[in-house]
């Protein structure tokens, strides 16, 4: 029988240093910056350290990954003190390339303080099997995979587990079925041991949680930390506006270019090609974005958001495609007929941790509700504060009211719905739409095919350096951009400014209050800075996201 512990967030939490963990984990820990454990790190390391297997569930940002990868470090280092050969003792399975080099840095980070005694390697990105092979010779404690990426290496038997695992993880557990991972699964559970200490990591617990409980736990104990799917309504704001497409592209143009958003965004569309699209159409008026989608090279991939969450660029215009969470939803889809697959060990939402995002903001409103949940979870992480924006044309608005309905009991008191409206009043910018629409058509099918191909070769090419010449010259990560102009639509130099006329009176105002200047190509976004937490717009208590509210704006203006 399973043993479920409820997290009860009143009770006060027990100190890292009341654990009884090594100094060098301790020192580590401080190193990160982490006073106390989350919730979920305070009942889960201690029943780890037990031996007892785990299910742990709790959204990304929880602070799941501590809750095996401290206890698996500390209970290594007391095994080598007296072991007699260097084996792999710890096996952790991911469902996707990003987060298996994101697990591979949260054990390095644990482990500053005793990388010569802990050897740790990530097998799952696209390092050639030859180089995974040399890896995995020299026996490391730990090895971070994929399922399919694994079991190639059990089956040649350049990794043997059967007398030495001790410790199996299988992170983000929901999508490890969902991704097609099954039957790789279940070969690889031949490959070990019958009894090994076992932890199960989920933001759900879907029927597939159930059949993989069965399969590789025994008598766990479930950790559930009860709290809401989003955080709430003090920490994260959402925001909703009524607009079609051309209303859509001359509204984030105005809110870019002016700088009425302020702090790190991430921007999703519905698919690969609106990805680039967007990042065509931005580019016209010296805008610069990244695009983050599953055709691009893992390594790439991760890069593009090591280097956001550093501080490099502002704008990731992310594809959230449902190929990203269904495999089998590319034999149903007519637009992706003819182009290139996705990567099905890539993801964009799920797991990767973006850090310090300011704003979501949603150009094609969310095909479901999940979905909804999974994008605006990329802000408002830990204790840090939020912003959502969706854009919901007349098309969309079903979906909208899904969302509406499925977080009925989240509504702030003195709200209808869990979406405040976006008070914006578009005639304000109606002097921006000819700009907009002529960049908008400039946009084309053709181009956009052009974009894809070129960013695909430019970023495999990078991919080639970043796994050898940087693995040699790791100062040099610095020097790659991945905002760089793709040159498939004309740039009109003029389109970069935009002149004092067609900025409305009260905006200028405000502008020059807030020491925004419009003219030139002065935004920030794309320059290098800290990655320091950011102010997330211009202030204003009552609507973060606002610079501004229309309504009795002028009279502020005055004063």
């Amino acid at each position: 029988m399973s043993e479920p512990v409820e997290i009860d967030p009143e009770k006060k939490i027990v100190a890292f240093h009341q654990m009884n963990l090594d100094d060098r984990l301790l020192k580590a820990i401080a190193k990160l910056g982490w006073v106390s454990p989350t919730l979920i790190q305070e009942k889960g390391i201690p029943l780890f350290l037990e031996g007892k297997d785990v299910l742990a569930k709790g959204r990304t940002g929880s602070g799941k990954t501590a809750v095996f990868a401290i206890p698996i470090i500390q209970n290594i280092l007391i095994e080598k003190q007296t072991a007699k050969e260097q084996v792999t003792r710890a096996l952790i399975l991911a469902p996707t390339k990003e987060l298996c080099q994101q697990l591979h840095k949260a054990f390095q980070s644990f482990t500053t303080s005793c990388s010569r005694d802990i050897t740790c390697v990530n097998v799952g990105s696209q390092t050639a099997i030859s180089g995974q092979k040399t890896l995995l010779a020299a026996h490391p404690d730990i090895v971070i995979a994929t399922p399919s990426t694994v079991l190639v290496h059990l089956i040649s038997k350049k990794l043997v587990l059967k007398e030495s695992l001790q410790y199996l993880v299988i992170d983000e557990a929901d999508l490890v079925f969902s991704f097609g991972f099954e039957a790789d699964l279940k070969s690889v559970l031949e490959y070990l041991p019958n009894d090994y200490q076992c932890v199960l990591t989920s933001a759900t617990l879907s029927d597939d949680i159930q059949n993989l409980k069965s399969l590789v736990l025994h008598h766990p104990v479930i950790l559930k930390l009860e709290e809401p799917e989003l955080p709430p309504a003090s920490q994260l704001t959402q925001y909703q506006i009524y607009a079609e497409e051309w209303d859509k592209a001359v509204l984030i143009y105005a809110l870019f270019k002016l700088n009425l958003v302020r702090g790190k965004t991430i921007v999703f569309v519905r698919n690969v090609d609106r990805c680039y699209k967007l990042k065509l159409y931005l580019q016209q008026f010296g805008i610069p974005s990244c695009a983050l989608n599953g055709e691009l090279p893992v390594n790439s991939r991760c890069h593009i958001v090591q280097q956001f969450n550093s501080g490099i660029y502002d704008i990731i215009i992310a594809s959230d495609e449902s190929t990203l969470e269904d495999p089998n939803y590319a034999s149903v889809d007519k637009s992706n007929k003819g182009k290139r697959k996705n990567d099905k060990e890539s993801g964009v939402v799920r797991g990767i941790d973006f850090q310090f995002v300011s704003n979501v903001i949603n150009f094609d409103f969310p095909p479901d509700v999940d979905s909804y949940i999974h994008r605006v979870g990329r802000t408002a992480r830990g204790n840090n504060k939020g912003t959502a924006l969706s854009f919901v044309s007349v098309r969309e608005k079903y979906l909208m009211q899904a969302v509406e309905e499925h977080l009925s009991d989240w509504i702030p008191p003195g709200q209808e719905s869990v979406f405040k409206p976006y008070q914006f009043r578009m005639e304000e910018i109606e002097a921006f739409r000819y700009r907009s629409q002529d960049a908008w058509k400039a946009v084309t099918r053709i181009a956009v095919r052009e974009a894809r191909l070129a960013e695909i070769k430019s970023e495999m090419m990078q991919s080639k350096k970043l796994r050898s010449h940087f693995e040699n010259n790791p100062n040099d990560m610095g020097v790659l951009r991945h905002d760089k102009a793709l040159h498939t639509v004309r740039i009109q130099g003029h389109l970069k400014d935009v002149p004092d006329y067609i900025i409305p009176p009260t905006l200028r105002r405000l502008a020059k209050a807030s020491g925004n200047k419009a003219r030139g190509n002065s935004s920030t976004h794309g320059e290098g800075k800290t990655g320091k937490k950011e102010k997330t717009f211009l202030k204003r208590k009552d609507n973060p996201l606002l610079s501004f509210e229309f309504e009795g704006f002028k009279k502020k203006a005055k004063k």
